[in-house]
């Protein structure tokens, strides 16, 4: 008996092709934007990752930052909201310095490590400008982190400590700058100073408005002394031997900090320490909240949808009210008009999941490509959960929206719907 319901079912869908279209495009379209938005959630977070995982797999960030005790005086002064904010921003953190870096490495599960600054300069070569950052770091940066340097080589240590001016550029800016010329061993001029060009990054491809294919990487002395006149940095990256030790070693980091900055009470922390857990731990959170936001509005198509399947299943019922009659007056019982009814509904939107899943999987391929072709490392991953999800939400919709339409067609009198008819 149930081939028999799922055989008028499929004969009810055939019966109207562009109605069963019609009828499934809600569906269609709040499935599809499910799965692109998984799929696309998904790429991001592996491209979040690679970008964590650039300063290495094994190391800890130590930021500068204004103490909460400050960030309590200037947001108490205030009863705006973002004068907080305003305030935090405008306030210079000069503690950080490369003494601090130094002590750091004399930590027992300390690898290696090096302190990062950055600033802005007009970068020249032969009449072609451009406003771009230029980023100091040690010479330890190239031990540490993941880039890959395309041509060239990166500066010693014994650059770094005598402010030499050499710069390895990121691979855009050396496109803007050079076209298809060969940049090596070629004079650039950075704010009033001519650098030596000594290698070429290949591309990272990046987010937002700070992409390192678009800066210049110099040692860090030289942009302290030369560019910037100061003596303390923005951030450092360490480097542990053993990173099943990071929590230790942020205590021990932490530790040498508040010694390093006569600092007693932890609330005038003007630092902030963070493992790689802990950095990847925010960007899922927020990946987390910006996707629960995305599929809720996508499950807003998915209800209009349902709707439009519980209205065009009324209409059916009504265009085959002499069929019922006649089923029923032949013996056909209530409850079968409302299996065949309910398959045909869920079928619909099963129909329609299945299109919108791979609707939405043909977009989330082509937008890794997109990303792909910009540099960016972004994986095609269309999660099986979700598309388990959609199927399963599929059959819910089908079945809730379905039911009713059912019911009316299993209710009706079989003498008054041949009448009717």
């Amino acid at each position: 008996m149930n081939n028999i319901y799922l055989k008028q079912a499929i004969r009810g869908i055939k019966s109207n092709p562009s109605r069963t279209l019609l009828t499934t495009l809600g569906i269609m379209i709040g499935i599809g934007t499910v799965i692109l938005v998984l799929s696309a959630g998904e790429g991001f977070k592996s491209y979040i990752n690679a970008q964590v995982e650039a300063f290495g797999s094994n190391s800890i960030i130590v930021e500068t930052s204004v103490p909460a005790s400050t960030k309590a005086r200037q947001g108490g002064a205030s009863d705006s909201g973002t004068a907080n904010s305003s305030a935090t921003n405008a306030v210079p953190i000069t503690t950080l310095k490369i003494r601090d870096v130094e002590d750091m490495k004399n930590i027992p599960n300390v690898k290696n490590a090096y302190g990062a600054s950055i600033g802005q300069q007009v970068v020249t070569y032969k009449g072609v400008s451009k406003t771009t950052f230029i980023f100091g770091a040690s010479a330890a940066r190239f031990d540490i982190d993941k880039g890959v340097i395309a041509s060239g080589r990166g500066y010693d240590i014994g650059e770094d400590k005598s402010l030499a001016q050499v710069a390895v550029l990121g691979s855009r800016i050396a496109t803007d700058l050079f076209g298809d010329s060969n940049p090596l061993g070629q004079l650039i001029r950075v704010g009033n100073y001519n650098f030596e060009v000594i290698g070429v990054y290949e591309s990272k491809g990046s987010f937002g408005p700070m992409s390192e294919d678009d800066e210049v990487f110099i040692p860090i002395t030289t942009l302290q002394k030369k560019i910037q006149g100061i003596d303390y940095l923005i951030y450092s990256v360490v480097e542990l031997a053993d990173n099943s030790k990071a929590n230790a070693t942020k205590l021990d980091i932490i530790d040498t900090l508040r010694r390093n900055h006569y600092i007693t009470d932890p609330t005038r922390d003007d630092f902030k320490v963070n493992t790689q857990e802990e950095s990847l731990s925010v960007f899922n959170t927020i990946l987390q909240a910006i996707t629960f936001l995305l599929i809720a509005i996508a499950s807003i198509s998915l209800i209009v949808g349902g709707v439009g399947v519980m209205n065009i299943m009324y209409v059916v019922v009504t265009e085959r009210i002499g069929e019922i009659g006649l089923k029923k007056a032949l013996g056909a019982r209530g409850k079968d008009i409302l299996y065949e009814f309910l398959i045909e509904a869920v079928l619909l939107t099963i129909i329609g999941g299945v299109i919108g899943i791979i609707g939405g999987s043909f977009l989330a391929f082509v937008v890794s490509k997109v990303a792909q072709g910009a540099g960016l490392a972004w994986k095609f991953i269309v999660p099986i959960w979700g598309v388990v999800l959609s199927v399963s939400v599929s059959m819910v919709i089908g079945i809730v929206f379905g039911v009713f339409p059912a019911r009316n067609a299993a209710r009706l009198d079989p003498i008054v719907a041949l009448n009717r008819e």
